[in-house]
């Protein structure tokens, strides 16, 4: 007999599946008849990947699970049951009979964040977000600020020879901010971004009211059009707080929750 999946791993996996992006399916074995190698409450998670973790039984039951699970997967379906005979449907020499209840876990994409910088501001901001449901790329030129930053599964650090290099990193989706060291690497970044067709759903750049004119005329003049313009959004961050890179930090944080959903 195969050890049964602990309920609480079971659940902790599929929270960290989800917070990931990615859809799965939780398989359990809800009856088990005669001679079956192993026992109801048997339950594996199957992603598009294949078999991520538990089993029930092994052999050809799984194979023909999983078979099942990513067809599930590729479906418009959200369950379903199978009932096997063993040696009749499965063609294994065990004369039981398994009930498999198949549910679909759909993930929603994880919030998508680009920081471009990892000076003061940054180091104080990524620590409010990594403990959020969220993943972070960073980008910076300078390996002696982007080794600075904490260690977390859902943080990864790029460093690149210009900043607008970073740019392939963003998606549709992503929420994205520039807190380079300057005006002069800020603009570059937003002139690219802001070139493309996709826009994001939230582009920000730190800095004052006097440098959003500075950027917005000569974004003008880079081509980029007026309504794209309309995105860019500086100052960052809500108006509290001082100018303290922490009180900074959490003030862009609430301002990017309260515009997330």
């Amino acid at each position: 007999m195969q050890d049964h999946i602990q309920a609480t791993n079971l659940w902790e996996e599929i929270a960290r599946l989800h917070r990931e992006g990615r859809d799965l399916i939780v398989v359990t074995v809800i009856e088990a008849r005669g001679s079956t190698p192993t026992d109801a409450g048997a339950k594996l998670i199957a992603t598009s990947d294949g078999l991520h973790t538990g089993t029930v039984g092994g052999g050809k039951i799984e194979a023909r699970t999983l078979s099942e699970a990513a067809s599930l997967l590729d479906s418009a379906s959200t369950t379903l049951i199978h009932r096997w005979n063993l040696q009749r449907d499965i063609g294994m020499t065990c004369g039981g009979e398994m009930t498999l209840l198949f549910e679909k876990v759909s993930a929603t994409p994880p919030w998508h964040l680009v920081i471009f910088g990892a000076g003061h501001v940054s180091q104080a901001l990524v620590r409010v977000l990594i403990p959020l449901a969220c993943r972070i790329d960073c980008i910076d030129t300078r390996p002696e600020w982007l080794e600075k930053l904490p260690t977390s599964s859902n943080l990864t650090a790029h460093q690149v020879g210009s900043f607008e290099d970073g740019v392939t990193l963003v998606q549709d989706r992503s929420f994205v901010l520039a807190i380079t060291k300057g005006h002069a690497s800020d603009f570059p970044v937003l002139r690219d971004l802001l070139k493309r067709e996709a826009l994001v759903p939230f582009l920000g750049v730190i800095g004052s009211l006097s440098k959003r004119a500075v950027l917005l005329r000569e974004l003008k003049e880079a081509g980029i059009p007026p309504e794209r313009l309309e995105k860019l959004v500086c100052p960052l961050g809500l108006p509290i707080g001082n100018n303290d890179p922490h009180e900074i930090a959490i003030s862009i944080a609430a301002q990017l929750l309260s515009l997330r959903s």
